[in-house]
């Protein structure tokens, strides 16, 4: 699957939304794009806040037109909230992995076959984060519950 997805394409639009950033703290920009189901490109830059825990990673936010609006929040809005690859990178173009909190967000909205761009190539997300709790896990409590 990942033949189908144009990752250089993908590339130079995380690096774009890059561009949008907020980082005046760390001043490391990152940006993030990704496709959705339906084949639209979305994307999103860092978003820090002088109260450090309530920065916002590239993976989950969007700059656009001066605010900020949750990158995954808009494709939902779209009506596209499954997303099938995603490329992150750093103000120099290089491709980052996203951290940890970022790949379970992503997990919500692209599953295990999330296509993730890495160093050495697209990776699945179910290989960056093998075991990962999920929305399976709630249903099967669910589940049990109602018996």
């Amino acid at each position: 699957m990942s033949d189908a997805i144009d990752f250089d394409s993908l590339r130079i639009a995380a690096r774009s939304a890059m561009t949008r950033s907020y980082a005046p703290y760390s001043a490391f920009a990152v940006g993030a794009a990704a496709v959705t189901s339906n084949g639209d490109v979305i994307t999103g830059g860092n978003v820090e806040n002088v109260s450090y825990g309530l920065g916002v990673c590239a993976e989950v936010s969007m700059v656009c037109s001066g605010f900020s609006q949750g990158l995954l929040s808009a494709a939902v809005a779209a009506g596209e909230p499954a997303i099938i690859a995603v490329s992150v990178c750093d103000a120099d173009g290089a491709v980052l992995t996203p951290c940890g909190r970022c790949r379970q967000v992503l997990r919500e909205f692209g599953g295990d076959g999330l296509l993730v761009d890495s160093a050495q190539g697209p990776r699945t997300l179910g290989a960056l984060l093998p075991d990962a709790f999920g929305p399976d896990h709630l249903a099967a409590v669910r589940t049990e519950d109602a018996r």
